[in-house]
């Protein structure tokens, strides 16, 4: 088992060493293609496992693979015979030489990821689903049950599932705008449903009960259950409902629409959104009111699904250009957005900061369901891995492109013992911070 479990994540591991492999690939071309001196190319940090002595360049695999570097001997040109003056020391070259060198890295990154994803659009294909829209599913919260709902099994403070593409058209909701009161309704029976219950000590259990009822002539039958009246429920969403347009977006094929819709629910807190609805063939317009959460995001209490199945289709010439490059402006933006929403919601999105361990359990995960969703997941890593190098923090590329900022500024460098200092704190928190996400992630891998 431990043995299989290797092999699947080798794929993943492949992944991430091809990227810091281009990474660094990119600050040594730029390098060498400007006749720089570069002395070492080395992939991971700490001691050497193994190297390469070049007729100018030590290629080195190292200990700890959170990483990698490229070595210039600025800091001691005699050690290797060359004069302290010379014009093709990395110091010695105009301000925007250096910045070129210091940023290829991740220039390299996002052209690399481009390709990738140019590459998978014209082979196995780019995702989509196979209808426009997104699936409202049911998600309901039990407010009070009769002796009918007990008797099935329910109870007040469960939350109740629907599969809005299976169990749309098996249940109704009325709503009373009077009393602010929904109950939920059967329309066939008897149907089995999903509910999770929490108990004292927080944990939530999933089980499945049966809902039995007789049907009235005029289609439904009572369930015996009250639940939340969400907003959805109050502006009449029920489950099975396609939505087709939010406010000015139209939803397509992507497999990102439903990340769409969620945004711009946040985004609407306590605001009226416009929602373009089809059930059962007729399509109408309905306003949803978002309400505000303990956090002053929008929530509307409804699950969302794809609506329809995941399917590839290839581009071919041209146009895979186009698709790829498509591709690689939804990675970047919801790359960014996630950095952002790290800031703005750090309390809830913490734990979702991953390091090598879990970006390779995630990987081996992908290889063993789809393998040619490693596509995807490299671009994504690369894109990731560039973005968060161009930040000006101590250690990364953008921390000495800062330094090469203040030098601009100033007319001068900072003195050496300062960057030097700057950047050994960052190495060491950056070295802290792999250490600790690899044992965190790692115990969060192990059996409970």
């Amino acid at each position: 088992m431990a043995f299989s479990g290797f092999f699947s994540a080798l794929p993943a591991i492949a992944v991430l060493a091809i990227l810091i492999v281009v990474h660094e690939l990119g600050h040594f071309m730029a390098a060498r293609l400007q006749g720089i001196y570069a002395n070492k190319f080395s992939i991971g940090f700490g001691p050497i496992l193994w190297k390469y002595q070049g007729p100018e360049t030590e290629y080195a695999l190292r200990a700890f693979p959170l990483g990698g570097f490229v070595g210039f001997p600025d800091d001691d040109p005699d050690a290797n015979g060359i004069d302290p003056n010379d014009p093709n020391l990395l110091r010695n070259r105009p301000l925007l030489d250096r910045a070129i060198v210091i940023s290829a890295g991740v220039i390299a990154n996002l052209i690399f990821a481009y390709l990738i994803l140019v590459i998978q659009v014209g082979t196995v294909g780019m995702q989509q689903i196979s209808q426009p829209g997104v699936m409202i599913d049911g998600f309901f919260k039990v407010t009070e049950v009769t002796p009918q709902a007990q008797a099935a099994g329910l109870q007040v403070g469960d939350s109740l599932f629907l599969d809005g593409a299976k169990d749309g058209n098996k249940f109704d909701v009325a709503y009373d705008p009077g009393a602010k009161t929904a109950t939920l309704l059967l329309t066939t029976t008897p149907v089995e449903v999903q509910i999770a219950r929490k108990d004292d000590s927080g944990k939530v259990t999933p089980s499945k009960v049966t809902l039995t009822t007789a049907i009235a002539p005029n289609g439904t039958g009572p369930t015996g259950i009250s639940v939340k009246p969400t907003p959805a429920i109050q502006a009449g969403l029920k489950p099975g409902d396609v939505v087709l347009a939010l406010n000015d977006h139209t939803f397509k094929q992507s497999v990102r629409e439903i990340q769409i819709f969620q945004q711009t629910i946040r985004d609407n807190p306590n605001q009226p959104v416009q929602m373009k609805v089809s059930r059962g063939g007729e399509v109408f317009t309905v306003a949803v009111t978002p309400q505000a959460n303990d956090e002053n995001e929008g929530t509307i209490g409804v699950g969302l699904s794809p609506n329809g199945e995941v399917e590839r289709v290839r581009v071919n010439g041209l146009a895979a250009l186009a698709a790829g490059a498509e591709q690689f402006q939804s990675i970047v933006n919801d790359t960014i957005a996630g950095f952002g929403q790290l800031i703005s919601r750090f309390s809830k999105v913490a734990d979702q900061v991953a390091g090598p361990v879990a970006i390779v359990a995630v990987g081996a995960k992908i290889a063993q369901s789809d393998a040619a969703n490693l596509f995807q997941f490299a671009a994504l890593i690369s894109i990731n891995l560039a973005i968060i190098n161009i930040l000006p923090l101590p250690a990364l590329d953008g921390g000495h492109l800062a330094f090469l900022l203040i030098e601009g500024v100033r007319g001068k460098p900072l003195p050496s013992n300062v960057q030097d200092g700057v950047m050994q704190t960052g190495l060491m928190l950056l070295l802290g911070l792999g250490i600790f996400l690899i044992i965190r992630d790692t115990a969060n891998l192990l059996p409970q």
